[in-house]
This record gives structure tokens, sequence and C-alpha cells, in this order.
């Protein structure tokens, strides 16, 4: 444009030189060189020309190289416009053009990575597919429950990422429907998880692409059948005593209760069971009231050796019926710990009521702590029956069992484990088992040791 302008203006030059010779000539001024005149005029124009021409085409070169910069995302470019009114108003309109566009391209940026931290963020996972199901976006959630890695996997198909065809079916038939699509599915990967996966196309014939979101349901379930084991297990052991209060009732309503020597075995099981019951019925209620956060605790130092000796107190005539030897081993140097003294009595009491009721006559039941740093482990020892290695890990739940038929012969309730482990973890402890079959458990129990002062 430029070497275009410079030829008009120069070309105007020459043609007004020649004008003038045609005057000239007119007027009979032949002293001149005809060509002389001309070719000065042109070089004399050539100068004016270049230098107007220059500050013409410079706004649109700026103009050009603007658009070029925000084309290339340099959004907030401004240029200046020259001296002309048309190109500053030109370049006025540029600029604020370019401010607008900096200004929602700043917005869409922080919407953007705003975005991505709430996706990011969230417990469900999260896919964003295309419309040949390649991934364009997945959170850290859908990475951790599909187990693949949510940056390397952005543009690779779906099915190359998960290698999970219910996925596929399921999204094949969402991208085919308007409505959400909702399925359940076992994850058999590293960890085996339960997954609710909802699928949506994005609005568009056909379907430009989906959206898959991803809810894990395994701790859901696994409450679920808690619950539903819970009401089981707490039917079951409502059932039992009153049964046989209701035979040993039957029993005593069809004539036995004239019958002096035969009442009393039936009124014996009816004061059993109910002791029975009414033992379920307090152990249930303690339950409830440590897992619903309502159990105050008044914590302050406890000495171990007069907790422990109230403890075998209160247990000694049932050992000394069972000929076992029931005693406690105290370290050299007294300890003491930062408990609640009731639930400090609960937890000795049910492991200690545990250890006599599960160890054969003529054996022995010890209890012994020591102080280590910060913490005081608490140990209760029996020579028992022992617990089967494969039943180790369930033996704080509620009402599990290792021996049913004999835990109920026995009286328990089957509580009071799990009544022991969530005191102690209240307490900030913790507890644990070990044993061997036929010969012995031991639980640990460790709680924070009091300090002086």
């Amino acid at each position: 444009m430029f070497w275009r302008l410079l030829f008009a203006f120069v070309l105007f030059a020459v043609l007004g030189a020649y004008g003038v010779l045609v005057i000239l000539h007119f007027w009979n001024v032949t002293s001149l060189p005809r060509l002389i005149l001309p070719i000065g005029l042109g070089l004399l124009a050539g100068i004016p020309a270049a230098f107007l021409t220059r500050r013409f085409v410079r706004p649109i070169r700026e103009l050009t190289e603007g658009a070029q910069r925000l084309a290339e995302g340099e959004y907030g470019h401004r240029i200046h416009g020259g001296v002309w009114g048309e190109s500053r108003s030109l370049a006025r309109t540029f600029n604020s053009m370019s401010m607008r566009l900096e200004a929602q391209f700043h917005q869409l940026e922080a919407d953007r990575h705003q975005l991505r931290t709430l996706l990011g963020g969230m417990v469900e996972g999260v896919v964003a597919l295309g419309p040949d199901q390649r991934i364009l976006f997945a959170n850290e959630a859908a990475g951790r429950l599909l187990d693949f890695n949510p940056q390397t996997a952005v543009g690779r198909p779906i099915w190359e990422v998960t290698r999970l065809p219910r996925i596929q079916e399921v999204l094949s038939k969402a991208m085919n429907e308007t409505e959400a699509r909702r399925e359940e599915l076992d994850w058999k990967g590293p960890t085996s998880r339960q997954l609710a996966i909802y699928v949506a196309s994005l609005p568009g014939d056909p379907a430009p692409g989906a959206v898959l979101v991803l809810h894990d349901m395994t701790d859901l379930r696994r409450l679920e059948r808690l619950r539903q084991d819970f009401v089981a297990n707490v039917s079951h052991e409502l059932k039992t005593p009153l049964s046989v209060i209701k035979a040993c009732i039957e029993a005593l309503i069809d004539g036995a209760v004239d019958d002096l020597e035969a009442r009393r075995p039936f009124l014996d099981q009816i004061a059993d069971q109910g002791e029975r019951l009414h033992a379920l019925i307090l152990d249930l209620i303690s339950l409830a009231r440590i897992e619903s956060g309502e159990e105050v605790l008044e914590f302050q130092p406890l000495r171990l050796d007069e907790s422990v000796a109230d403890c075998l107190d209160r247990h000694q005539p049932l050992a000394e019926a069972k000929r076992l030897n029931l005693k406690a081993e105290p370290p050299s140097i007294s300890s003491a710990v930062w408990a609640d003294e009731e639930a400090l009595s609960q937890i000795l009491d049910n492991l200690v009521d545990n250890a006599v009721k599960y160890t054969p006559e003529g054996g022995f039941v010890c209890v012994r702590w020591l102080a280590s740093g910060s913490q005081v482990q608490i140990e209760v020892e029996d020579s028992g029956v022992g617990i089967p290695e494969r039943d180790l890990p369930r033996i704080f739940e509620r009402f599990y069992r290792v021996d049913k038929a004999r835990s109920r012969e026995l009286g328990g309730t089957g509580l009071g484990l799990a009544i022991v482990k969530h005191l102690v973890q209240i307490m900030k402890g913790s507890v644990k088992a070990a044993s061997q079959q036929g010969k012995g458990t031991i639980f640990t129990v460790t709680l924070p040791a009091a300090h002086d002062g």
C-alpha cells in the first residue's frame, strides 16, 4: 500500500508539472527545457508524497499489527492511531474492543479455573467426553475411582483408559437418549468398589458429547449391610430370651405354678432371661449414646492400680467359682491415665468379664499395665480357648461372635468389645487383640498417660 500511495502522489505531482508546462507553452515561455521542469517538480513532490504516504499508511499498519497480536492471544493490546481524525477514531474503537476482549477472556479464565477447582474438589468423579467418547476433562476423583491418571487421559478414548465394558455400554445408550441414565456396577480394580454412574448427553443431534458422574457407593452399601445385620441380630437376641420366658410362663400357667418343686426352675429361667434382656438393653443404650456423641466424658487422672483392683473385686466371685487365678501385675512405678472413670471401669469390666467367661477351670486371668512415654498400655491376658486368626479382624464388630452357641450359653450380649472399641477411641486411645487358639488371648488397650500438674 505504501508504494502504491507514493506512486499515486508522485504521479499527481508529475501531472501537475505537465500542466504547468502547458500553461508556460501557452504563454510562449520556452527558455527552460521541456523535461527539466517536470522531472524537478516530480523529485520535489516525492519528498512530501513519501512523508504524507507514511503518515497515512502508519495507522493502517499499526491496526493490522494490533489485529494480528489480538489473534495471537495478546488481549488488551492498544494502538495509537496516528494524527488523522478517522484513524484515531478507529484506534479508539479498536482499543475499546481489545479491552473488552481482555476482560472477557480474563473472566472466562477465572470461571474456568473456578470450575476446575470445584470439580477437582468434588468427592464424585466427573468426566467430560467428546462425541467419539474421548476424554475432554477428568477430575482427580474420577482418576482415583477408575484407577487412571487424569492428566495423561485427556484426549484418549475412555474405553482405552478404563477398560470397563459396562461404562461404554451405558455411554453408548446415553448418547442416543435425551434423559440421563443411572447404573450401578462393581469395579474390580486394585480395590473393589461399588459405583453408581450417571451419564447425561449434551444437547444436540447428534449429541456432541456426554458428562459422566461417578459416585462411590461402597461405604453406603457396607453401612446398609451393617444396619440390616444389626436389626437382624437385635431381633434374634431379643427373640431368644423372650421365647424362653414365654415358654416358662406357659408352663407355669398350665399347672407348674402349683408345684413348689417344679416351678422353681421355671422362675429361675425367667429371672436369668430377664437379666439377659436387661443387660442387652443397657448395652444397646450405652452403644447408641457413644456412637451418637451424646456420651459426655469427664476426663481426669485415674490411678490404674485402684481401678484394676476394683474391677478384679467385682469379678472375683465368678473367678473363684471356676477356680481361676485372677490377678494383677502392677509395674514398679505407679501409673495413671487421663480418662473418664466410668468409661475406664466399663472397658476393664468388659475385657475381664470376657476373659473369665472364656477361660476353662483352673486357668488364669492377668491384668498388667506399663507406662511408655505419653501413653499407658493395659493388657488383659487369659489362658482361655483363644480366638481363630480369621476371626480376629472382626471381634470388635457389634454382635460378632466366634462361637455363637457358647456365647449365648455364657450370657454375652455380643456388644461388649464394640463398646470397648468406641470408648477407647473417644478417649484418644487404641485397642487390639492377639491370640492363639487353645492357648489364650491378650487384649491391649493404649490410653493417654496423665501427667503431673
